[in-house]
């Protein structure tokens, strides 16, 4: 059964639907007409080379938190997202495994050109399942090959070592990727759920484009030396799960259980406990983004947007309405006192089930 937060959210968007060619909300615009270019050049961020818009994690179309969609509704969702001016795309070759490469480099092949594709290494997929983590020179070499060939491309945006392989030097990682990109296969090199120390070893071979580690309202790890980091050395930020795994979006409450299949099972700020205490978060979320005349997910995503000009969250989604919604985060915007403000309430939630801030002094 739905919660009321959740119906809450789709009352919204029909009701943003029926608006026909728009509706503004206090200070965030819904565009629903399918060819209106919500997000502008203007808006763009910076990756290493690139200029991109709020992302599109395309994970979830593999699988993971429900079961793997067909590439023809996946196609259509990108094509809505190109046309509302969504450039920037995430995946990686270990979601499905490969079935998230292949869904994207299908549904993206009309706009090669127009867009920018990031995926991942990392791990042994030579069995074509899941295996540890393999980060040697050979390794990534195949890996870039068969991921060029799932996407359809002839090089890679952005390339990120997806987690550490505590056998292969970052060193050697670095290099063989510098290797692949003046061999013109990878444009940008980016790393994933590591500390602090291992990013400068990494940059110091290869320059780091970006940093991708999990950051939301809840999940805050990032906040301990991380973002410092990234904005010291001029490395874009690019927070996984922004929404907090859907936490955020009002579609769970403290009875919440989960499918076989549905990861969120696993997680620990998704336990009966958790769920309790961050619901605290969610309620408050709730308050502000009515307060402002936006959703709650507009409002996790711009809260995002507006802690560092460098942070590019990547929102995953397989529907259309809700990548709509998420758009509509890039044209919410805050007074300082009102981030301030926010953050003294937030500050005086306990969450629980999240990562230490220590944690984020170690590679994951």
């Amino acid at each position: 059964m739905k919660s009321n937060q959740e119906l809450n959210r789709r009352d919204f968007l029909i009701k943003s639907a029926l608006a026909g060619a728009g509706t503004l909300i206090g200070t965030s615009v819904l565009a629903h007409a399918e060819t209106s270019q919500i997000i502008s050049l203007a808006d763009h961020r910076k990756i290493g080379s690139l200029n991109v818009s709020l992302g599109l994690g395309c994970m979830g179309m593999a699988g993971t938190y429900n079961l793997p969609m067909p590439k023809a509704e996946m196609a259509k969702v990108f094509a809505k997202a190109v046309d509302s001016g969504v450039t920037f795309f995430d995946t990686a070759e270990v979601y499905g495994p490969f079935l998230s490469e292949e869904i994207v480099g299908e549904g993206l092949a009309p706009f090669k050109g127009k867009i920018n594709i990031a995926t991942k290494f990392g791990f042994d997929l030579s069995s074509g399942q899941r295996g540890g983590r393999n980060s040697k020179p050979d390794t990534i070499r195949k890996a870039v090959e068969g991921s060029l060939k799932r996407l359809k491309i002839e090089t890679i945006d952005l390339c990120y070592l997806h987690r550490l392989d505590p056998n292969s030097p970052i060193e050697d990682v670095a290099g063989t990727v510098k290797d692949l990109i003046k061999q013109g296969k990878i444009r940008n090199f980016g790393l994933s759920e590591v500390s602090p120390a291992t990013i400068r070893k990494a940059h110091a071979i290869q320059p780091v484009a970006a940093l991708q580690t999990e950051y939301s309202l809840i999940e805050r790890v990032a906040e301990n030396q991380l973002l410092d980091t990234c904005q010291e050395l001029g490395i874009a930020f690019v927070p996984w799960g922004p929404t907090c795994r859907g936490m955020l979006t009002g579609r769970f409450n403290e009875n919440s259980t989960f499918e076989s299949f549905d990861r969120r099972g696993s997680v620990a700020y998704f336990t009966p406990a958790a769920l309790k205490a961050n619901m605290e978060v969610v309620r408050l979320v709730q308050t502000w983004a009515k307060r402002k005349g936006v959703t709650p997910v507009q409002f996790s995503l711009a809260w995002l947007l507006a802690q560092k000009p460098f942070i590019v969250p990547i929102p995953g989604t397989t529907n259309s309405n809700h990548l709509t919604e998420n758009i509509g985060a890039w044209n919410v915007k805050f007074a300082a006192k009102e981030l301030a403000d926010f953050r003294t309430e937030l500050s005086k939630i306990k969450v629980e089930g999240v990562r230490s801030p220590e944690s984020a002094l170690v590679d994951q």
